[in-house]
This record gives structure tokens, C-alpha cells and sequence, in this order.
């Protein structure tokens, strides 16, 4: 009986050190290192590459990718800086509308942009390349147990 429960000690202690760890990994990629320019122009040329998108193309896709990075680059500096000064709260369900309700605005005005510059063909090739990296992204944020 003694074995048995040294046994099942061991194998739970070993179970338990086995556990996957990640920690907080928010924010600590390479991306977060590049400059709003970087990150821009790096989306841009991928978007060139899957879409064979022209030079004038380029440099309207180019502005808007811009003005995306700035934005996201600017509320998670906000956020950083309510962290380490300790003012910051977990969203009420209002506050978290709120911030939904403006992102898929913000997603639909990017879409409507978007449609403006490319052409049919383009913009369905878009859509579908969109919407597999976010099927993608969800699923990898399930497996690291994040939300998604």
C-alpha cells in the first residue's frame, strides 16, 4: 500500500512539473520592437505579394496599414502605461461594448477602403485570406488557453 502511494506521489509531482508554462507572453514578439513605419510597410508588401497589388495600390494600402499600426501602437501604450501606474481596471460589460461596437466599425470602415482600392478580383482573394488568419489566430489562441 506504501508503494502504491509513493507511486502515485511521484507520478503526480512529475505530472505537475510537465505542465506547459508560458507566463505572459503579451506584447514580447519581435513585432513589438518595430516602428509603426516597419510594421506598415512589412503588411504591405505581404498584401503585394498574395495580391500583385500595383504601385499606386501600394501607397494607398501603404497609408492605411500606417494609420492601423499608429492606432494599435498608440492604445497599447495607453494601456502599458495604465498598468504600470496601476490605474488599470477589467472593462464592465459596458465599457467592453463599447470597445467592440468601435472596433467592428473601425473594421468596417477598413473594409469599405479597402474594396475602394482593390479591384473585385483582389478584394475576394482579400476577404478569404483575412478570414483564414483569423480562423488561424483563433485557434492558436485556444491552444495557448487564451480567450478566442
Amino acid at each position: 500500500m506504501k508503494r502504491l502511494a509513493v507511486v502515485l506521489i511521484l507520478l503526480m509531482s512529475v505530472a505537475a512539473f510537465a505542465q506547459k508554462h508560458q507566463g505572459s507572453k503579451m506584447g514580447k514578439g519581435y513585432k513589438n520592437d518595430l516602428t509603426t513605419e516597419q510594421l506598415a510597410t512589412l503588411h504591405t508588401k505581404k498584401m503585394t505579394l498574395a495580391l500583385d497589388l500595383t504601385d499606386r495600390q501600394q501607397k494607398q494600402v501603404m497609408e492605411i496599414h500606417l494609420e492601423q499600426a499608429e492606432v494599435r501602437k498608440a492604445k497599447h501604450e495607453e494601456i502599458k502605461a495604465k498598468k504600470e501606474s496601476g490605474e488599470w481596471k477589467k472593462p464592465t460589460s459596458d465599457e467592453r461594448f463599447e470597445m467592440e461596437n468601435a472596433r467592428l466599425d473601425r473594421q468596417i470602415a477598413h473594409h469599405q477602403k479597402m474594396k475602394e482600392i482593390l479591384d473585385e478580383e483582389q478584394y475576394q482573394t482579400w476577404k478569404k485570406l483575412t478570414l483564414l488568419k483569423r480562423k488561424n489566430g483563433k485557434k492558436k489562441m485556444q491552444e495557448r488557453g487564451r480567450r478566442g
